[in-house]
């Protein structure tokens, strides 16, 4: 045991909240308005947990950069924010689980690729903003998962050494980037089933936050090699 701090860095989307279905049926009702239909299958392999230019890119099949990217990626969300607002609650434990977290001193980070709008529309909804000391979003980062820069700069604000970071991931695009970053990271079977998930490199593997606990996560971290 050490007592160096840890932190605890979520993704938001299929984390925060458990809102996978509703993004992927907001990109299919987009990419076919638009006339570039994707698939389900499509949407989990290429634009989960990526941030909206790699996701636009391999939809339009081009670069999609400057104000085109940001209306599209605005008429897009607006989609999604329709479909779910009725819908916003915190994945099972959350709540329970970020109180357990800071009452241990624990920091707390959100390193979402999601825009700007998404993340107000998100943690300001749920009231859930409190619990984190920064947040690291799409327009805050060059590189997107998987690069590690996003969990990087978040355990950089939060002045944490990455070997003393968990990441909370549900896609295969953020939990590669907790991994290059040097960090352990938990998987939420949001997005893709335990069995999809047991190859991803994840430490621990659950389906909400009712299974975790602080002793947990601490133990994860102090069997970081060093």
């Amino acid at each position: 045991m050490t007592d160096a701090p840890l932190a605890a860095l979520f993704d938001m989307d299929g984390v925060l909240v458990d809102n996978t279905d509703f993004h992927i049926n907001a990109w299919l009702q987009f990419a076919q308005a638009k006339g570039f239909p994707i698939t389900r299958d499509q949407y989990v392999a290429n634009i989960n947990g990526r941030v909206s230019a790699d996701a636009m890119a391999y939809v339009f099949q081009r670069p999609v950069e400057g104000g085109e990217l940001i209306t599209l990626t605005e008429e897009k969300e607006a989609i999604y924010r329709e479909l779910y607002r009725s819908h916003l609650q915190p994945a099972p434990g959350l709540i329970a689980f970020l109180e357990a977290l800071k009452a241990q001193n624990i920091k707390l980070a959100v390193g979402t690729s999601a825009p700007m709008s998404n993340v107000h529309f998100t943690l300001d909804g749920l009231q859930i903003r409190r619990y984190f000391d920064t947040v690291v979003d799409a327009s805050m980062v060059r590189h997107g998962k998987p690069d590690p820069e996003i969990y990087l700069k978040a355990a950089e604000r939060v002045g944490v050494d990455p070997a003393r970071c968990v990441v909370f991931e549900d896609a295969f695009a953020g939990i590669e980037a907790g991994l290059r970053g040097g960090m352990q990271v938990v998987a939420l079977a949001t997005t893709h089933t335990q069995a999809e998930l047991v190859n991803s490199g994840a430490a621990l593997i659950v389906n909400d936050f009712t299974e975790l606990s602080v002793a947990t996560i601490e133990a994860l971290v102090d069997k970081t090699p060093r």
